[in-house]
């Protein structure tokens, strides 16, 4: 970061230049993942740059996560995550907290994101599955995972 007015210099502390992007113009967002990263990503949502961004930051400040500390994270988060694949299915696709899956449905865009509880919110409604929520989309029983394109045909993780 090398705007001063808004982070206080090149030099300014680790916590100064945090604390400045959730304030910083999209414009300058990207301009600053453009200096840290070798092309955007598909997604565009702010609070998924601010965060990767945030990161990257630190990293470099501090180095990278030890390759078995990383490993042991994702081992915890698996092992203590409220999103649990339903036993004895197939392998079920694990939506992280803040997933949007966005699926179109007679001419209307429906988007439903995971709550930090595991439950999938559209409309200022939640759902304690995908499948209640096609459900409530289309008015007809269907494969939550199947609906929003999460499996194919046969009912296998894609």
């Amino acid at each position: 970061m090398t705007d001063s007015k808004n982070t206080g210099g090149p030099a300014a502390p680790i916590s100064a230049q945090l604390a400045a992007l959730p304030s910083l113009p999209m414009a300058e967002l990207w301009a600053l993942w453009d200096q840290h990263f070798p092309r955007r990503p598909s997604h565009r949502n702010r609070n998924y740059v601010e965060s990767r961004l945030a990161y990257r930051i630190q990293e470099l400040t501090y180095g990278a996560l030890l390759t078995n500390i990383r490993k042991m994270l994702v081992e915890a988060g698996a092992k203590h995550s409220k999103i649990k694949s339903a036993a004895g299915r197939s392998a079920q696709t694990l939506l992280m907290p803040g997933t949007t899956l966005i699926r179109e449905w007679d001419e209307r865009e429906y988007r439903v994101t995971v709550t930090p509880d595991g439950l999938y919110a559209l409309d200022g409604q939640v759902f304690k599955s995908l499948s209640a929520a096609a459900r409530h989309i289309t008015g007809t029983r269907w494969n939550g995972p199947k609906f929003f394109g999460l499996r194919d045909g046969k009912g296998a993780a894609q």
